[in-house]
């Protein structure tokens, strides 16, 4: 186990620069920090590296993982590679994934048009993988799925289902051909989602959180539903909107 006290290490370096989306599109790799993390991680296979700071224990399950690489570093160098005020002394190198859909046995979809915050993507994913959904697509415009803050969001549901990014356009394309309603979330033009019976197949769309989802798309959709506001508020946050018809559409 190397012990690594400098932060002009290289390697120090390195997995700063992993905070940065830049390099993570570069290298393929990201950091997650926290137990509850890596556990995910490791019964996924992903973790490349695991980083522990000097007296921070690992659980033994973790270094029987046969993992290719275990350093303990100083708690300076915590702060350094950590997306938080607070660092928790453990972290793991991973590697992004492409993930093959085959639309044979993926027939629940969530589709983020344009979302940006990392908390409400990290959320919408973490709810999906609650819902039951199969995939998760990102179409342009969206965030970062690696954001560190969009991981911690999503608390470990990055290792459960597909998350993906793609050209929505073709997606509702494809999506038709195989007989998969395409929903849409909209304020004009839609029906109260109730009116739409729950199923076993579905694609459903959300979109940017000031802008909506593009009306190009809303065009393409099958139905475009909205959710009633029986308050004074003029409207819910996206990824409360996306849990309430994720878990409405859910047969």
């Amino acid at each position: 186990m190397e012990y690594i006290q400098s932060a002009k290490n290289s390697r120090v370096k390195e997995w700063k620069k992993l905070l940065s989306k830049k390099d993570r599109d570069l290298t393929g790799k990201y950091i997650i920090e926290g137990e509850h993390l890596i556990d995910e991680a490791l019964k996924t296979n992903d973790v490349l590296e695991l980083i522990l700071q000097e007296n921070v224990q690992a659980p033994d399950s973790w270094l029987l993982k046969g993992i290719p690489s275990v350093t303990t570093i100083t708690a300076d160098i915590s702060k350094i590679i950590s997306a938080t005020k607070t660092p928790q002394g453990v972290f793991a190198v991973c590697c992004k994934k492409e993930s093959i859909i085959d639309l044979t046995k993926h027939k629940r979809f969530l589709l983020l048009d344009g979302v940006q915050d990392p908390g409400n993507i990290g959320t919408m994913i973490r709810t999906a993988d609650a819902a039951g959904i199969d995939v998760v697509i990102m179409g342009e415009g969206s965030g970062d799925i690696y954001n560190p803050k969009v991981i911690r969001s999503a608390q470990g549901s990055h290792f459960h289902l597909p998350i993906i990014t793609g050209n929505l356009h073709t997606w509702i394309e494809t999506f038709k051909a195989s007989l998969i309603p395409v929903y849409g979330t909209a304020l004009e033009g839609a029906v109260t989602y109730k009116e739409v019976p729950p199923t076993d197949s579905f694609a459903l769309i959300v979109g940017n959180e000031g802008a909506g989802v593009d009306p190009t798309i809303l065009e393409n959709t099958d139905q475009n539903l909205y959710i009633p506001i029986y308050g004074n508020s003029e409207s819910l946050n996206v990824a409360v909107a996306a849990g309430i018809l994720l878990y409405h559409l859910q047969k």
